[in-house]
């Protein structure tokens, strides 16, 4: 049942990020800096928190839990550091995500030949 609301709500996701590609004229970028920003905004809020609850991997895997992941860092390291969490949660609790995605990157460009478009 794990999987299957996974998938429910990050199909939800990826249908929202489709249609706005589709019918607006936003680009791919500005989509993704919206998705991560309302992650941000909703997770700062306590609105994201449930979803994360019901779906887990299928709400923190897409870029909206990428958001929710920097408001929840920002959010605990301010608890135990004070003003100076604002500048420091996010970094802390994303790092270990954008290590992976920059390694994974030079991985991939090692192995390929990467070309531009």
């Amino acid at each position: 049942m794990d999987y299957l609301k996974a998938f429910i709500v990050g199909g939800i996701i990826c249908i929202i990020g489709q249609i706005l590609i589709d019918k607006t004229k936003m680009t791919s970028a500005r989509i993704l800096v919206l998705f991560v920003v309302l992650g941000c905004i909703l997770g700062g809020l306590g609105l994201y928190e449930p979803i994360v609850d019901f779906a887990q991997a299928g709400a923190t895997v897409p870029l909206p839990g990428f958001g929710y992941n920097l408001a929840k860092g920002v959010m605990k390291e301010i608890d135990e550091s004070g003003f100076m969490g604002i500048f420091t949660g996010g970094i802390k609790a994303a790092a270990g995500g954008v290590t992976v995605a920059v390694l994974s990157g030079l991985i991939m460009s090692l192995i390929f030949e990467p070309k531009e478009k």
